[in-house]
């Protein structure tokens, strides 16, 4: 957490889910350490869980306001709007996910149907800040050979426009690094695909992104080869960049 800090990380982003873990008391003692070290506590903290009762447990530790990671609809309306209550009862930010009752939200028109949605059930229904809302319309992996998977990139960058037009004081947020899994284990294309993202996410309005901040290339100084083949599988430009692209990180 101090190595992050120290890189010029904005904020912590914390998960302890592990099957083996008593998550709710590894949140709790895990925070209570951060707490007291003036280096680390000095930034806000993201609490990440998928358990509610996780999140919960991060939100009794912390003083000031932290962001919990994250809310939804994928269980119904009902318990979207009582966690959204106790969010904003502990005087936190929310992370919400583009999913509903359906699932997932994987193009652009899903995207910004629950972002729309969500946002007017926390303003008008739960009474919860604009400001506070963080919207992640899910980074989705690209270049995985599939081709309805091109667009997820794109999609990402136009549903943040629109969520930074059309939805009032709300921030975009977004992991990162999930666009680039299809390239594990080659870590020059990865940083690449991260800052080239970043890059383009950025001047669509992003506010924020879950990255390793201390893993991160300058996009300035990516090879300029590298770029055009990994920003061509971003922007989608042309029907054939996934294997364009794995044939140059092939050859590198």
């Amino acid at each position: 957490a101090k190595q992050q800090v120290e890189n010029g990380a904005n904020m912590l982003d914390v998960n302890v889910d592990e099957g083996l873990l008593d998550s709710e008391r590894v949140m709790t003692e895990f925070l209570n350490l951060l707490m007291g070290e003036p280096d680390i506590a000095r930034v806000p903290i993201m609490i990440d869980s998928s358990k509610w009762s996780v999140l919960e447990a991060g939100l009794k530790c912390l003083q000031g306001k932290c962001v919990v990671n994250s809310i939804s609809l994928k269980e119904g309306e009902a318990a979207f709007r009582e966690r959204a209550a106790l969010v904003k009862r502990y005087g936190a930010g929310a992370v919400v996910m583009a999913f509903d009752e359906r699932g997932q939200a994987d193009s652009f028109e899903r995207k910004i149907e629950i972002a729309r949605r969500a946002y007017d059930i926390l303003v008008e229904g739960v009474g919860f800040a604009p400001e506070d809302i963080i919207f992640d319309p899910n980074v989705l992996t690209v270049a995985t050979g599939i081709e309805e998977h091109n667009a997820y990139a794109l999609d990402f960058f136009r549903a943040t426009r629109w969520i930074k037009e059309h939805l009032p004081s709300a921030k975009v947020s977004g992991g990162v690094s999930n666009v680039s899994f299809a390239f594990r284990g080659n870590n020059r294309v990865r940083e690449a695909m991260h800052s080239a993202f970043l890059f383009h996410a950025i001047r669509a309005g992003l506010d924020m992104g879950i990255v390793n901040a201390g893993q991160l290339a300058v996009y300035e100084n990516i090879d300029r080869d590298l770029l055009e083949h990994v920003e061509d599988v971003l922007l989608n430009r042309r029907p054939d960049a996934t294997e364009r692209l794995i044939t140059f990180a092939n050859a590198m």
